[in-house]
């Protein structure tokens, strides 16, 4: 995955409503920010792996457990690494927060102000 250091790479599930808000903050820390809808634009597992490897994270950090899809096809089960690649793959609308990669460093937007941190 090639990233632009001057460009902010915006990625979000367009069912999450601090998206819109986080979003406005990342146009304050770059002109040019590229918007990624995960549900729209399907990643590949690849791409899921290396924006984990960026956040120090897990695949299962992303994913919001309180969710129907999460509990009925993914709670409870054992998955090995590949497979939780694919769960990003297949159900990214599952995504807690907006993830923003800027200057070759990443953050998983809790808040809308957490992106601010890249700054």
């Amino acid at each position: 995955m090639k990233i632009h250091p001057s460009e902010l790479y915006f990625y979000h599930s367009s069912f999450q409503p601090i998206d819109k808000q986080t979003k406005a903050y990342a146009k304050s820390l770059s002109k040019f920010v590229n918007e990624i809808d995960v549900v729209k634009e399907k990643l590949t597992p690849t791409q899921w792996d290396q924006i984990l490897t960026m956040l120090s994270l897990r695949p299962k950090d992303l994913l919001n457990r309180a969710h129907p899809d999460y509990q009925n096809h993914i709670a409870g089960k054992e998955w090995d690494e590949e497979s939780w690649l694919n769960i990003l793959v297949r159900f990214p609308h599952l995504i807690k927060s907006p993830i923003a990669i800027f200057r070759n460093r990443a953050i998983l937007c809790k808040t809308p102000t957490d992106i601010l941190k890249l700054d």
